[in-house]
């Protein structure tokens, strides 16, 4: 990441009044336009969604958002006033929340540094809803230009009482202006905080900006791991052994906040280049409950199972095809975490080696590389740790035979299909 950016959250003025009253959520049955969640997810009902349904002009629903106003500069020198104006913060009459940030022009708006330059809107749902674990999901279309800092993103609901950054924060999307194809997904909490915070930057392919059309940002929260995507594509996933030893806060309901800043420590000032009004068009904003993912067999080369040798759960035990039977041996779980799981323990890397042909074996889970994996949509298994494929031997379907990683070719005896 880039630059100090965080202090923005620990000024968050009416907003940890509101925290400490935060215990309502509403129930709200199935979804129909969501993007897939990634692998492992297993995203069972919606629990709280805004469609932004209405008549152009309306103000957003306050039974679900709270705006709220201050030129304080949140802790980041920003450089708007938020207002609760629906000049800022408006439905289209087209399914659409628009936040818009204007150049200010009612001299009675005091900011930190004087008058207000800017105007905008920042809304959250700490009054009205909150929830632990989950999918979090938003479509939207951001704003463009130097300065420009719109943001989809979530503090926990002890704020008030524990401050930041012991409540932990998620910021689901973040982007700046002078990184149009950019977006950041990033943690916050106690020993990883500002510009310690852990996470990972997303590049729109093909040099694309993010501005040009809308996107649907995510991320998939269980009790021991995060991950974040892109319109389906997952980028990045943490879990509590990437905190360094430090506290995973990660273990309460957060509540969702949405934003369009002007200015600040990260992005910069905007300048000459920076056209004004800027708007941030959001066509829903959706949290589902997510379920335990289920145990499925992994079939690779010849129809057979990936298999734990000997249906034994002892640490380093190898890794093969078999016949396929049914048993708790060859029943796998895909976690949000990355981990491949049967027999209560983990698919490991021998010795986190990257190199061709390393030992593919079972081990007890410890949250590191050599126990990470993708599953891409061209049925590859790939290890984050060595960034190659999972592999059977030779090119064999044979029972009993071994499998490996092996750099990726596209060939049969790397392709697998779950369930």
């Amino acid at each position: 990441m880039a630059a100090a950016h965080r202090a923005r959250r620990r000024s968050l003025g009416g907003v940890v009044l509101l925290v400490t009253t935060a215990l309502v959520a509403a129930v709200l049955m199935s979804f129909t336009r969501s993007m897939a969640p990634p692998a492992g997810a297993a995203v069972v009902a919606q629990t709280w969604s805004d469609e932004f349904d209405g008549a152009a002009g309306r103000a957003p629903d306050a039974a679900k958002w709270t705006l709220e106003t201050g030129g304080s500069g949140f802790g980041n020198h920003e450089l708007q006033y938020y207002t609760n104006s629906t000049s800022n913060a408006a439905l289209d009459g087209q399914g659409n929340l628009v936040i818009t940030a204007r150049k200010n022009t009612d001299a009675g708006l005091g900011c930190w540094y004087g008058q207000c330059q800017y105007t905008s809107a920042r809304l959250n749902t700490a009054k009205t809803f909150t929830q632990a674990y989950g999918r979090f999901e938003a479509r939207i279309k951001i704003p463009r230009g130097q300065g420009i800092w719109p943001a989809f993103w979530m503090l926990g609901n002890d704020l008030g009482s524990v401050g930041w950054p012991g409540s932990g924060e998620i910021d689901v999307m973040e982007n700046i202006g002078r990184e149009p194809n950019t977006v950041h997904g990033t943690v916050h909490g106690p020993g990883y905080s500002g510009a310690g915070g852990l996470g990972a930057a997303y590049n729109l392919p093909g040099g694309r900006a993010f501005a040009d059309d809308f996107h649907v940002f995510a991320v998939d929260w269980s009790p021991n791991s995060l991950v974040w995507s892109v319109d389906g594509t997952t980028y990045k996933t943490l879990t509590p052994a990437d905190t360094g030893g430090n506290k995973w806060v990660f273990d309460h309901p957060f509540f969702i906040i949405l934003n369009l800043a002007v200015g600040g420590d990260w992005p910069g000032s905007p300048d000459a280049s920076t056209s004004f009004p800027q708007t941030m068009t959001v066509d829903y904003v959706r949290a589902s409950s997510a379920g335990a993912p289920s145990a499925r067999p992994i079939r690779g080369i010849g129809g057979m199972c990936v298999d734990v040798a000997g249906g034994s759960d002892a640490d380093r035990t190898p890794i093969q095809l078999h016949d396929c039977t049914g048993s708790a041996a060859q029943q796998w779980t895909i976690g949000g975490d990355g981990t491949v799981r049967a027999l209560g323990k983990c698919l490991d890397v021998a010795g986190g080696s990257t190199a061709d042909g390393a030992v593919v074996q079972l081990y007890t889970c410890n949250g590191t590389n050599a126990q990470k994996w993708t599953y891409t949509a061209a049925r590859d298994l790939t290890n984050t740790g060595a960034g190659k494929c999972l592999d059977a031997k030779g090119n064999s379907s044979a029972d009993g035979t071994r499998l490996q990683t092996w750099t990726c070719t596209g060939a049969a005896n790397q392709k697998w299909t779950v369930g």
